[in-house]
């Protein structure tokens, strides 16, 4: 089911902000207790694969899927051969599965961008999912996300955050972003990278530092010549964990955005609300952009029928593709070489 991102875990302004996390906080601290006792658990298997594993501290956004993929990428300028692990967060399919032939309604969007970069398999069970993976040619797994769960031993837990938004407020879910207390989720990090400008990062970083653990930095940047953007007006639509992040970044690429449409992370667009984008485009002679993961989602081929609108919002939206730069690849390169060949 998609899921919004409550305003007011980023935000100190405003009345939700400061009435919501105190009025959740018994309930916050009961999924604390349960997301501690559960990380620290001794993980079910140790795969014969290094595992290196792109995660962060809170729930919803943060550029997992596209460091995991530059990730990937860095490892094959090593001469490596990477699989990708991932839940495939909504997705229907169950068990161990390849992604490759499948739809995201099968095993998610995410999935989907990730398999276009290497063989990828979706597995909640993650244990089973790496066993899998050990069955084919690959010499290195990449898991998407799955830093609190202790399915698997890990060689390398490199943490994701945004500079603009940090860890918001601090708290646990439902009073914040946390995914577990920052305490109990930092002695299992190895090391940060923190994506794009801003300073909300500033005092996760000090933590980090202080413990010797290595700091990165890396921007996002457009996967593509970003001139199209401003041929004409332009009409966005996002249903990720932080759509006025994308939002921003078209306008910061050329974009001249006159509306723009949020909607819950991986949400299912309706025939309704495809009509509704379509008639505003045409209304406004504007050209629809979204991200590459809603774009995934509208390419099912059940939604591809003649005459329906959502096949016709997949032909005229058009996916504004990233990609994450590292600012110092070879450090990033050196702690990869020291976690595929240290300890095993």
């Amino acid at each position: 089911m998609p899921l919004e991102t409550p305003s007011w875990w980023y935000g100190k302004r405003g009345t939700a902000a400061k009435v919501m996390p105190a009025l959740l906080s018994p309930i916050a601290a009961l999924y604390g207790r349960t997301a501690a006792s559960r990380l620290s658990r001794e993980p079910a298997h140790r795969s014969r694969l290094p595992v290196i594993c792109v995660g962060n501290f809170t729930s919803g956004g943060g550029g997992k899927t596209p460091t995991a993929i530059a990730i990937a990428a860095l490892l094959k300028s090593m001469g490596k051969a990477p699989a990708f692990l991932t839940r495939g967060y909504g997705g229907n399919a169950k068990g161990v599965v390849p992604v490759a032939g499948h739809e995201a309604k099968e095993v998610g969007d995410e999935a989907l961008l990730l398999a276009a970069a290497a063989p990828a398999f979706v597995s909640a069970d993650r244990a089973a999912g790496a066993k899998a993976i050990e069955q084919t040619n690959a010499d290195v797994l990449v898991m998407d996300d799955g830093f609190q769960n202790p399915g698997l031993v890990k060689d390398l837990s490199l943490i994701v955050a945004d500079a603009s938004s940090g860890i918001g407020n601090g708290r646990v879910i439902p009073s914040g972003p946390l995914r577990a207390p920052l305490d109990t989720q930092l002695p299992r990090a190895d090391a940060l990278l923190v994506i794009g400008d801003g300073k909300k990062c500033d005092r996760l970083i000090e933590r980090f530092e202080a413990a010797g653990k290595p700091v990165f930095r890396a921007k996002v940047m457009p996967n593509c010549d970003p001139r199209w953007l401003s041929v004409l007006p332009a009409i966005g639509f996002a249903g990720i964990a932080r759509p006025s992040k994308f939002f921003a970044t078209l306008k910061a690429n050329g974009a001249r955005l006159i509306a723009s449409h949020a909607f819950g992370d991986h949400h299912r667009f309706t025939e309704k609300e495809a009509k509704h984008l379509l008639a505003e485009a045409e209304e406004k002679k504007a050209m629809l952009v979204t991200t590459e993961k809603d774009w995934a989602r509208l390419a099912d081929e059940d939604d591809d029928e003649d005459g329906s609108a959502l096949a016709e919002l997949k032909k005229r939206s058009r996916p504004f593709p990233i990609v994450i730069a590292f600012e110092n690849e070879e450090a990033v390169k050196s702690l990869l070489s020291e976690a595929i060949g240290g300890g095993r």
